[in-house]
C-alpha cells in the first residue's frame, strides 16, 4: 500500500512584513516548534477524515462557542477540500493526467490557532505536498506557493498575501522580493533561500488563552493603497526597504542593526494602522527588559531578539504576567 506523509511548520515572519501583498519585500522563517501533518494512503474512495479542528460533538454549549473561536465555522476540512480542487484544476489547466487512484487523508496540527503563525497555510502547504508525492507531479516551488495563495484566496475568501505560503513550500529561511515587474513577467517573486546560521538568538511569544485574544480591529490598507494614499505607499516601500537591510545585517553578522530593523517594522506598522491592545502589550512587555520585538505575523504572537539565557529567564518571567508563552524557535 501506497502511504505518503508530508509535514508543513509553522512560520515566523521577520522583517518586511506585511508587504508582501503590495509588492514590496520579506523574510521568513520556518520553525520546527508546530506543524501540520498530513497522512495519505490508497483508498478504495477519495476519503477526507475529520480531524480535531473539525469537532462536531460537545459536552456544553461554552465548548461549541470556543471550538468556532479557534478554528471557525467549518474547522480544517474547507482547507484540505479546496486544496484538492486547486491541485485538480491546475493538473487539468497544465494537461497533466492523473492515474485512477484514490486515497484517504488524514490530518494533524499543533500549530495554535489565530496567532500569526500561518497554521491554515500549513495545512494547505502539506495536502499539496503530500498530493503531488502520492500521484507523481512535480509542481516548482514558486508555482506550488502561488496554489497554497489560491486556494486561500479564491477558493475561500481569506485576505492573504505569499509571505507565509513560500516560506513554507521551500521550509527554510526566505528572503523573498515581490518586485511588480517581475511579478507580473514571470507570474510569482524571486525567492532566494539563506542559510538559518545566519539568525541570531530569538524567542517567540504567543498568547496562551487564545479566547482571550481581542481587539481584532478592521482597517482599510487595501482600499487606501489602491487609492494612492501616500502614508501607505511609502510605508510599503519602507517595510521592502527594512527587509533588504536585514538581508544585508545577517549577511554581515550585524545582529544588532537586525534587531534595530525589527524594531522599526513594529512601530511602522503601528503607525500605519490600529493595533489590538493586547498585541501592543506583547511587544512592550519584550521591549520592557531589554529585547526588540514586532509581530510574528498577523498579531497574537510576536517575535524578537534573545542572544543569551538570562534574557530569555526574564521574557519568561514578563510575559508569564500577561498569560503568554514564551520558547526559543526551533529552526532547521
Amino acid at each position: 500500500m501506497k502511504i505518503v506523509k508530508k509535514r508543513a511548520f509553522a512560520r515566523i515572519g521577520l522583517l518586511g512584513n506585511p508587504s508582501d501583498g503590495y509588492f514590496g519585500k520579506t523574510i521568513s522563517t520556518t520553525i520546527r516548534n508546530f506543524n501540520a501533518e498530513v497522512v495519505l494512503y490508497e483508498w478504495p474512495e477519495l476519503e477526507v477524515i475529520l480531524g480535531k479542528q473539525d469537532q462536531c460533538q460537545f459536552n456544553r454549549i461554552e465548548e461549541l462557542v470556543e471550538d468556532v473561536q479557534l478554528n471557525g465555522l467549518y474547522g480544517g476540512l474547507r482547507l484540505i477540500k479546496a486544496a484538492i480542487k486547486v491541485f485538480a484544476e491546475y493538473c487539468r489547466k497544465e494537461g497533466i493526467e492523473l492515474p485512477e487512484e484514490n486515497f484517504s487523508l488524514r490530518y494533524k496540527t499543533n500549530i495554535p490557532r489565530q496567532v500569526g503563525l500561518a497554521g491554515s497555510s500549513a495545512i494547505i502547504t502539506a495536502v499539496l505536498k503530500a498530493i503531488c508525492e502520492f500521484y507523481q507531479v512535480e509542481i516548482p516551488p514558486q508555482i506550488l506557493a502561488n496554489l497554497v495563495l489560491e486556494t486561500e484566496t479564491r477558493e475561500i475568501g481569506i485576505a492573504a498575501g505569499l509571505q507565509d505560503r513560500v516560506c513554507q513550500v521551500y521550509d527554510c529561511l526566505v528572503y523573498m522580493d515581490f518586485n511588480k515587474e517581475d511579478f507580473e513577467k514571470q507570474g510569482h517573486g524571486n525567492y532566494e533561500p539563506m542559510d538559518s546560521k545566519l539568525l541570531p538568538g530569538l524567542f517567540l511569544a504567543y498568547q496562551e488563552n487564545l479566547s482571550e485574544i481581542s481587539g481584532i480591529y478592521h482597517n482599510n490598507l487595501r482600499e487606501r493603497w489602491v487609492q494612492g494614499d501616500t502614508a501607505v505607499i511609502r510605508a510599503m516601500e519602507r517595510f521592502a526597504e527594512i527587509a533588504r537591510q536585514g538581508k544585508e545585517a545577517l549577511e554581515l553578522g550585524d545582529h544588532e542593526r537586525f534587531g534595530e530593523l525589527m524594531d522599526e517594522n513594529f512601530d511602522l506598522r503601528a503607525g500605519l494602522v490600529r493595533l489590538s491592545p493586547a498585541n501592543i502589550q506583547m511587544v512592550e512587555t519584550a521591549r520592557k527588559v531589554g529585547a526588540c520585538a514586532k509581530y510574528a505575523g498577523s498579531g497574537g504572537a510576536v517575535i524578537g531578539l534573545c542572544p543569551d539565557h538570562d534574557l530569555f529567564q526574564k521574557l519568561q518571567q514578563e510575559f508569564a504576567k500577561i498569560g503568554c508563552v514564551v520558547l526559543k524557535p526551533a529552526i532547521h
